[in-house]
């Protein structure tokens, strides 16, 4: 794996948020899963890792966001972590997937990845947390690899048109999200690995 994406580790990650702005809106959930590579060279993801989280004091939600993620900010039975601790928890074992597989970081993947990106990145600063193992600004994204490999930019399209199993009513939680990222990304990048060996095999000596 460290040899594979110039020492970056691929994470998927989602956030649910209160609205569009990273600076102002509540970040409510985090769901991360590492990829990692199998004794056949093959892309699989791990199992998710995904927390609540306390919106911030002052955090706008906007009641658009909110009737779309169906998340209840305030329910008792939530068990949200504050930002600090959410993002530690998450991190965690981030960082030592990075070690393990012998890479530099993490490198974040995602579905339209800048905005979960420009989320982390936002929770980073107001917490001041140390050792974000992601990238500041490098990504991958599902959009672009799912428009290149299938013709669709849509994740739940994406995913289907992939045969890949697709819940729309378990979409826009972030766990389920995660890992239907997560599994599209991995099936676009083997199947490239497919491709690309399989020309190998049969050109032409030189």
């Amino acid at each position: 794996m460290n040899e594979r994406f110039r020492g970056f580790l691929p994470v998927v990650v989602d956030v649910e948020t209160g609205g569009f702005n990273a600076q102002s809106d509540a970040l409510l959930e985090i769901a991360a899963v590492i990829v990692s590579m199998n004794d056949d060279g093959r892309l699989v993801p791990e199992p998710a890792i995904s927390t609540h989280v306390m919106p911030f004091e002052g955090a706008n939600m906007d009641p658009k966001s909110m009737e779309v993620n169906g998340i209840d900010p305030y329910h008792p039975l939530r068990a949200a972590r504050k930002e600090q601790d959410a993002l530690g928890y998450i991190f965690a074992p981030i960082r030592r997937a990075v070690k393990e597989a012998g890479c530099t970081r993490a490198i974040l993947v995602g579905h339209n990845a800048f905005f979960d990106l420009s989320f982390i990145n936002a929770c980073v600063a107001r917490t001041g947390i140390k050792r974000n193992p992601f990238h500041p600004f490098s990504n991958f994204d599902t959009v672009t690899l799912g428009g290149l490999a299938y013709g669709q930019t849509v994740l739940a399209r994406a995913a289907q048109t992939a045969d890949l199993d697709w819940n729309q009513s378990e979409a826009h939680s972030a766990v389920y999200d995660t890992q239907m990222t997560a599994e599209l990304f991995c099936k676009v990048v083997n199947r490239w690995e497919q491709l690309n060996s399989s020309n190998n095999n049969t050109a032409a000596p030189i």
